[in-house]
């Protein structure tokens, strides 16, 4: 840090999450290094932040080794939507290993802090309720959501195992379903799935009967999150649950939209996808006590701004 600024990568940084985590770093006085091959990231989420002095970009796909001089790592590369992820699922999950590989290569070399964004679909469709990070999951290893899943899991293997054998400081952040502005209206997610049916008048599409549940995390608590786990001390490895703990059916969240919207949109249900869970939510006592984390923003007043967002950039 000869600068005096502290040099943060975020792999991932032109995506949704990524945008967001960026443009507060850089709030923060941070130099920000933002890596992205632009799969699922969009350069219209970081636009506004090409004029800051202290903002770079690399277009970078996170399976090939990366040389640069950083102090801390944020590895938030991989498709993270369903649609997305299974569109090239063998890249996903190269995505997940390799890319874990060498962001670990990269913060050994450098001695760098790296905090690996894994996922709550490390739970699979879990068996416990809510999930605390000792479940070890109820994961389909050859179904058609296990690029994604078992690429996360293999990421948090390969996190523990370089904290073992090589005292690398790491950070691991199970995340759960986070929404919120710039999130992409194609990606297959409830939240933007059911605004964007709303704002154009079309059927809201429930996958089964709506009875499963979901708890969602608005993306400035999220990134809050991620940042106080990065602060943490070093002996706060993670694995720690970040996402809202306030519980809803499908159902219930697309009848708030419709609402909140304004508009005559019928709900349409439609059969469940392979491996969907039925039931997601956190248990977050562990960042409670050792982050001093909760979300902070309501269900309506995230929903409020999303659906802001949505009515400016979709039309």
């Amino acid at each position: 840090m000869i600068s005096g600024r502290k040099r943060v990568l975020v792999t991932g940084g032109a995506g949704f999450l990524g945008s967001h985590l960026c443009e507060r770093l850089l709030d923060q006085g941070c130099d920000v290094l933002c890596v992205d091959n632009f799969y699922t990231g969009a350069k219209d989420n970081i636009a506004h932040l090409m004029g800051n002095p202290y903002f770079e970009l690399i277009r970078h796909d996170v399976t090939f080794p990366l040389y640069v001089e950083v102090d801390e790592i944020y590895n938030l590369a991989c498709p993270a939507s369903p649609i997305h992820y299974q569109r090239d699922p063998v890249q996903t999950t190269k995505t997940s290993v390799h890319g874990a590989i060498n962001m670990l290569g990269l913060a050994k070399r450098v001695k760098a802090k790296i905090l690996q964004a894994s996922t709550s679909e490390v739970y699979g469709d879990p068996e416990i309720h809510p999930q605390t990070e000792d479940y070890r999951g109820s994961v389909n290893p050859i179904g058609p959501r296990a690029c994604y899943d078992e690429g996360k899991r293999c990421a948090e293997t390969l996190f523990f195992d370089y904290w073992r054998q090589h005292g690398l400081r790491i950070r691991v952040a199970r995340i759960f379903n986070t929404y919120g502005p710039r999130m992409h209206p194609d990606d297959g997610r409830v939240v933007s799935n059911f605004i964007v049916q709303a704002l154009h008048g079309r059927p809201i599409t429930l996958y089964g009967d709506g009875r499963q549940t979901r708890s969602f995390c608005y993306v400035d608590d999220l990134v809050d999150g991620l940042m106080r786990l990065m602060a943490a001390p070093d002996d706060v490895t993670g694995p720690v649950n970040l996402g809202n703990p306030d519980e809803m059916t499908i159902r219930q969240l697309a009848e708030t939209v419709v609402a909140m919207v304004g508009s005559k949109s019928d709900i349409v249900t439609r059969p469940l996808p392979a491996d969907d869970p039925l039931q997601r939510r956190p248990d977050i006592t562990l960042a409670r006590s050792t982050l001093g984390w909760q979300p902070r923003t309501t269900l309506q007043t995230g929903l409020e701004k999303t659906i802001a967002y949505f009515r400016s950039t979709t039309g």
